[in-house]
């Protein structure tokens, strides 16, 4: 953990380590964003897409790219990405503000495709944990999992549901993203806000 020094409240220490490349957008993500429950589902759909961006590289990269991701990808509407065909998947391949790489690519349009096909896609993903935010209560950062029976179980289904790029570590960063978990650690300002949202 660690204090920002502007305000001195305590924090989860990854919100402090992104770098003079990121600026405070990691600072910015951790107290605006990471661990607040979403269920809209555009913006559901936009973080399962970046946290399969994500596998394999630093969030500070997806960070970076966000803007580049939503002109890119439609505003996230899973409706506009369904419909996507192979010269759109070229264009993505020659668009610098995302990461290009094909598989990666193809798994957003495809996962689009399986999200439309879901009756409440909203209620799907949050149907694994009852609906509810799950509240840790985390010492450390070091005590966070990277996966638990719960992403295990999301990944699962996600994958017989169609999806790609949804194994258990990026569905469970996804659930963290989202405020399906709480995993701002105890003494960070944010548990007790986001919490307070669920």
């Amino acid at each position: 953990m660690s204090a920002a020094p502007d305000d001195g409240r305590t924090r989860c220490w990854w919100s402090l380590s992104g770098g003079a490349s990121i600026g405070t957008k990691y600072l910015d993500y951790h107290d605006d964003v990471w661990g607040v429950p979403l269920r809209h589902p555009h913006a559901l759909f936009e973080f399962l897409v970046l946290e399969g961006a994500q596998a394999g590289l630093s969030w500070s990269t997806i960070l970076n790219k966000i803007d580049g991701y939503r002109a890119a990808f439609a505003g996230f509407d899973p409706a506009v990405v369904a419909g996507f065909d192979d010269a759109d998947v070229e264009r993505l391949m020659a668009d610098t503000g995302i990461v290009r790489n094909r598989l990666k690519i193809t798994s957003a349009i495809d996962n689009a495709r399986a999200w439309l096909d879901l009756d409440d896609p909203v209620a799907t993903v949050w149907s694994f944990t009852g609906g509810e935010t799950i509240q840790n209560a985390w010492p450390t950062m070091d005590d966070v999992p990277a996966e638990t029976p719960v992403s295990q179980a999301m990944s699962k289904a996600l994958k017989k549901l169609g999806f790609r790029f949804v194994g258990p570590t990026i569905c469970y960063a996804f659930m963290q993203a989202t405020g399906m978990v709480n995993d701002h650690i105890v003494e960070c300002f944010r548990h007790a806000e986001c919490a307070a949202l669920a």
